[in-house]
């Protein structure tokens, strides 16, 4: 049941994680396997050869004073392709590391987890509660008991599994950011920032008495997201019905589309704050709560003159010591814009994925997600940070389901809720470039 989980899950959120142009390619090959995996590499690897080639000859026509129309809408066209495959390469990678780890630990459940398991999918096809009682079954699988007064229950530990998995594939900040399961509403961390005096002393001198280190307070709130998918009774009565893949692939792709807007542009009431919505300040004038940026060069565009300037000051705006381990975090758009910059000795600074390796820029990972901003006056396009570090999803132990056959008949709907919050945690981690001269 677990591999069933993760094959359709995966393929399903695949056509989620790319933009509409490439959900066709990618949904013709969603059965993904190595060999076929090769084949979009190297598909991939001959279209970006003849992107390097045209975009060449577009720069040189640029240098002699030359902005040919037909020439650029030749390389849009090639960058679109490659844009279209590198997606189709990273769904194909998802979709086989999904079915190497569907297999899991292999452990069989213990008798308790599989008695609420069977009461759970009766209950979800039928709505009828064992003898026992659901509370009770759950608290004998070691499940959460947390209060919610709008009723329902806790999905089986598979379940709720199979829809974290595919979360993590979908939502792309949360497949960077450090992710961990809480037991309240409210998580809260203190960070030291430094302060603590030191010196050098001899044998017998003195030791005086140091400063006292500061300390800041990070604050998570939890807010609740929640689908609201629908089956049929039908549906439900046949036994072929797979629930587990069914609630994991409805409610996950939903839950991805809301937490990958929080993520990013979250206002931090009842919901995730976002990386864009803390306050932002030049690099130069960082301080602990703030986000430090980079200037892109032009008001809402990359500079016209060596516009892979502010990239490459974007990576050295973070410190040595978060690099390792740090991805570029921007849209498909800009990604594509990007695709054409040279550095300083003649390199482009995207490089095309490889088998087991996503795409880099100046050779860190870069990860693509339609809600970061576009181009434009003010925006900010891009981040490049360790976001482990920097960034922290808190799940609240336990997604809840409320079974409701009455409202809109004869459809059965499955009110489904789950607690995350978000934050940054680490502002030194993660910094951003900015639209602006």
């Amino acid at each position: 049941m677990k591999k069933k989980i993760g094959t359709a899950a995966l393929a399903a959120s695949t056509a989620l994680a790319c933009p509409p142009r490439a959900r066709g390619l990618v949904a013709a090959r969603a059965e993904s396997n190595p060999s076929n995996l090769r084949d979009t590499l190297e598909e991939l690897n001959r279209a970006f050869a003849a992107f390097r080639e045209k975009n060449d000859e577009r720069l040189t026509e640029l240098e002699r004073g030359r902005d040919d129309v037909v020439t650029n809408e030749h390389v849009e066209r090639i960058n679109n392709s490659v844009t279209e495959l590198t997606n189709l390469v990273e769904a194909q990678q998802e979709t086989i590391a999904g079915l190497r780890a569907g297999g899991g630990s292999g452990d069989a459940p213990s008798a308790a987890v599989s008695e609420h398991t069977g009461a759970f999918n009766s209950w979800f096809r039928r709505g009828r509660e064992p003898d026992a009682g659901m509370r009770e079954l759950e608290v004998n699988a070691g499940l959460t008991t947390q209060s919610d007064p709008d009723g329902g229950y806790l999905v089986p530990e598979e379940m709720e599994q199979g829809i974290d998995r595919v979360l993590g594939t979908v939502s792309a900040i949360r497949s960077l950011s450090r992710v961990i399961s809480v037991g309240t509403d409210e998580y809260s961390k203190l960070v030291s920032l430094g302060g603590a005096g030191s010196g050098w002393v001899g044998e017998e001198e003195e030791r005086p008495e140091t400063a006292t280190p500061t300390l800041s307070k990070i604050l998570i709130n939890s807010g609740e997201i929640y689908a609201n998918p629908a089956a049929t009774q039908r549906a439900l009565d046949d036994a072929a019905f797979d629930v587990e893949a069914w609630l994991a692939d409805e409610v996950s792709i939903e839950f991805a589309e809301q937490e990958g807007a929080a993520f990013w542009n979250g206002d931090g009431i009842k919901k995730p704050k976002g990386i864009n919505s803390y306050t932002k300040v030049a690099n130069s004038s960082y301080a602990w709560g703030k986000l430090g940026f980079v200037k892109t060069g032009a008001a809402a565009a990359f500079a016209a003159s060596d516009p892979a300037d502010a990239i490459i000051d974007l990576y050295y705006s973070l410190k040595a010591g978060y690099r390792n381990g740090a991805n570029f975090l921007t849209s498909d758009a800009v990604l594509g814009t990007v695709r054409k910059f040279k550095d300083g000795q003649d390199n482009y600074l995207w490089a095309p994925p490889t088998v087991d390796a996503p795409g880099t820029i100046l050779g860190k990972p870069v990860v693509t997600d339609d809600n970061i901003d576009a181009l434009g006056s003010n925006t900010f396009p891009m981040a490049f940070g360790n976001f482990q570090r920097g960034y922290l999803i808190t799940d609240r132990t336990g997604v809840r389901v409320l079974r409701d056959p009455y409202t809109n008949k004869p459809y059965v709907h499955f009110y489904t809720t789950k607690r995350v919050g978000g934050g940054v945690v680490n502002f030194e981690a993660i910094k951003l470039l900015k639209c602006s001269t």
